[in-house]
């Protein structure tokens, strides 16, 4: 099952219709995403959010024309709109969730949502935020990137626990066996790195990196 979350962040017009080309079975529409929902005639499965930054006569005219669930919140929460859309998609049994809105001009919020990937890794889900330049994910254990399918020409490694031990990267311009990465001081070490043979193959032995591809 497919789960697309359009949240309120920057939302590129060309690159989200060309995904919602792509068959889902659920599409949650989320605070201010709802606006890109609403100009483009796009009928969510579900709508949540506290709504602070949408125009409430959109909010009005769904609740009005449509029969869709709404789950209203009060903006004093604690998790962002995006984190709450993606326990939505898990609790309804997605085993795989793209998020687009979800980076933009809030870094707290970005960074937040970065936080929330976890939640999809640890159900085993695969859970993606991508904007126009960047393809944003959790892995763990291993990961194989194939050339023809990359989303961008660079990928980064950042660490997202603390520790990640025995990083190993083949196919790759930067090579790296058994590598120790760290947030304290190097966890810049793996940014901007590319894919040279027909696939990459990302292995560590434990922890989690921050996977980044980025189209410039």
């Amino acid at each position: 099952m497919k789960t697309l979350i359009i949240s309120g962040g920057n939302i590129d017009n060309d690159l989200a219709l060309r995904i919602l080309q792509e068959p889902f079975e659920h599409i949650i529409g989320v605070d201010g995403g709802l606006a890109f929902c609403f100009e483009h005639g796009i009928v969510p499965t579900r709508i949540v959010g506290d709504f602070d930054t949408l125009d409430e006569k959109i909010l009005k005219w769904y609740k009005e024309h449509t029969e869709i669930e709404i789950q209203e919140y009060n903006p004093v929460k604690d998790a962002t709109d995006t984190q709450i859309a993606v326990e939505l998609a898990l609790k309804l049994g997605s085993k795989s969730i793209i998020i687009l809105g979800g980076t933009g001009t809030r870094l707290d919020h970005v960074l937040g949502n970065i936080q929330a990937l976890y939640l999809a890794l640890e159900e085993g889900v695969d859970c993606r935020m991508i904007d126009t330049h960047n393809q944003i994910r959790l892995i763990q254990d291993q990961c194989i990137l194939h050339k023809s399918e990359q989303y961008g020409t660079y990928f980064s490694l950042i660490p997202y626990t603390a520790e990640v031990f025995g990083v190993t990267l083949k196919g790759v311009k930067y090579p790296l066996e058994k590598h120790y990465f760290t947030v304290y001081g190097t966890g810049s070490f793996g940014v901007s790195n590319e894919v040279l043979e027909d696939q990459a193959e990302i292995s560590l032995e434990s922890g989690i990196l921050i996977l980044i591809e980025s189209k410039d």
